[in-house]
């Protein structure tokens, strides 16, 4: 029996854990070194970082988690999309936040350089005016671009921008393993000496006291600004004498999606008191809320604020958010709940994914290839746990359709649907004759389903957070369906009902109709 595949997830199985002894000889040009760190200042506006790029790609030396070189290569010429990295460099200040209100500042002016990944269409008129910006994801101690493997079919159908940041330190030293010229600039150097007592003695085992996780805040702040800016360096200007950027959307996805959480109640209104408006005109914070990633150290010597704290929860933010829970960890994350809203200044909209894992076989698909992973020096994911392959659950047609609509609601006012949690009953989610959870964002994977999907898996590294599948009895599907043609009937249903009610793109609705036509329900 074949049950519904979503296009990218048919790849999935594919991966595995490959060994291989591959080292790397990268080759750049000597000009592409980037300038002394600094930044130009618009009047009181946020800084502008200096740039370096585009850096030339080579067969020796190109960027780590290029399409061209991902776990399953993507050719984004025919997509009419390209692809340039950059270098940029500023200064950026450390952080405190003790307490609820913006952040303060705790050592200011510490120099920093990073890379920027850009994905854009390939002609101007393309371009809709929308960049969506992510910090990249370092959970695994390497850049993943999740936000790409979560939303690139809304970015490419609507002709948007896909930029990623490199976050963390722990990722600065994967890519300078992985191509030590390329990447020989790449610093969060710790602007407090070891001899200084606010340096801490103590670090998380994935941070270093000569580097500061701290620094991407305004790093954040100034990439965005840099893509909103009219600097000739721009590369979303097209050759105009203006940026083409009308609006820029935040992306944050699991442990950058509590990165974000840091930056909109923290550093978010301390950009509007200083430019006026805000940078980021609205944001997805998926994945990560109330006690399951719901917020991080806001530098690397204090402490991340408590589960409970109202630090985790957005309210009046003054620009509209999602947040995007998935079966993986909304019970954890429960605390992040709160009612939606269309108020003025305090447009909220929050969504658990039934079915959805939280870790994904597309966040491997759509980043890094094994051998690159592996030449950073470190270790690939495993794309399976010991209930078997992670869950080819498509998560992705949440995320299509709430950029979509997170674009209306900035562009328009056209307030997105609303969605009632998944039902939770004295701390356990009630389930369905079929195993599957009740309430939250539907789809036909469990309103016509032919199989039981579980948020959480056993095994190594992040299996705990994957899920797995498990297919329905074939006596339990032939009571469902009495033959293919209902089993179509029941998904078309299903899909056409969510696309009404604006859950599901019209291109996902679809590709699902037509993937159940493809079953071997009989």
């Amino acid at each position: 029996m074949t049950t519904l595949f979503h296009k990218s997830v048919l790849l999935s199985l594919s991966l595995a854990v490959i060994s291989v002894g591959l080292s790397t000889s990268p080759a750049l040009a000597k000009d592409t070194a980037p300038a002394p760190a600094a930044a130009a200042s618009f009047g009181a506006t946020t800084p502008i970082p200096a740039v370096v790029g585009p850096l030339k790609s080579t067969a020796e030396s190109y960027p780590f988690g290029a399409a061209d070189h991902q776990e399953v290569p993507q050719d984004l010429a025919k997509l009419g999309y390209m692809e340039e990295e950059y270098l940029v460099s500023g200064t950026s200040n450390v952080y405190t936040w003790p307490a609820a209100g913006p952040a303060q500042i705790r050592t200011a002016d510490a120099p920093y350089t990073t890379r920027v990944l850009v994905r854009k269409p390939a002609k101007d008129q393309k371009f809709s005016g929308n960049v969506v910006v992510e910090m990249l994801n370092p959970s695994n101690l390497f850049d993943l671009n999740i936000g790409w493997a979560m939303t690139q079919e809304q970015v490419v159908a609507n002709g948007d921008a896909w930029v990623g940041i490199t976050a963390k330190p722990i990722a600065v030293q994967a890519l300078q393993n992985f191509d030590p010229e390329r990447y020989a600039s790449l610093s969060f150097e710790n602007p407090l000496p070891l001899t200084d007592s606010r340096n801490c003695a103590t670090v998380a085992s994935d941070s270093s006291r000569t580097t500061e996780n701290g620094l991407i805040w305004d790093i954040y702040s100034q990439v965005g600004a840099w893509l909103k800016s009219d600097a000739a360096d721009n590369p979303l200007r097209y050759g105009s004498p203006t940026t083409r950027v009308e609006h820029a959307y935040g992306f944050g996805y699991s442990q950058t999606g509590g990165f974000l959480v840091n930056y909109i109640n923290g550093v978010h209104p301390l950009v509007v008191k200083a430019d006026g408006a805000p940078i980021y005109d609205a944001y997805i914070v998926a994945v990560a809320g109330g006690a399951f990633a719901g917020a991080y150290p806001m530098n690397q010597c204090e402490p991340a604020p408590p589960a409970t704290d109202t630090r985790r929860q957005f309210t009046d933010v003054g620009v509209p958010i999602m947040r995007m829970m998935s079966q993986s960890d909304y019970l954890r994350g429960i605390g992040s709940r709160r009612a939606d809203s269309d108020a003025s200044g305090d447009q909220y909209r929050h969504y658990e994914m039934a079915g959805a894992g939280h870790a994904t076989p597309d966040e491997l698909i759509f980043s890094a290839s094994s051998e690159d992973i592996i030449a950073a020096g470190r270790a690939v994911p495993p794309a399976s746990c010991n209930e078997g392959p992670r869950s080819r659950f498509p998560s992705s047609i949440f995320f299509n359709a709430a950029l979509r609509n997170l674009d209306l609601w900035v562009r328009d006012g056209i307030a997105p649907p609303r969605a009632e949690p998944i039902l939770v009953r004295d701390g356990a989610p009630v389930l369905d004759q079929f195993g599957n959870v009740q309430g939250g964002l539907r789809s036909p994977f469990l309103d016509a389903p032919t199989s039981t999907w579980y948020g959480t898996a056993t095994g190594a590294s992040f299996c705990f957070i994957a899920g797995y599948e498990k297919p329905l009895p074939q006596n339990t599907i032939d009571g469902l369906y009495k033959n293919r043609g209902s089993y179509v009937k029941a998904v078309k249903n299903s899909a056409q009902t969510l696309e009404r009610q604006g859950f599901l793109t019209d291109y996902d609705a679809r590709d699902l109709q037509q993937d159940a036509a493809r079953s071997d329900i009989s």
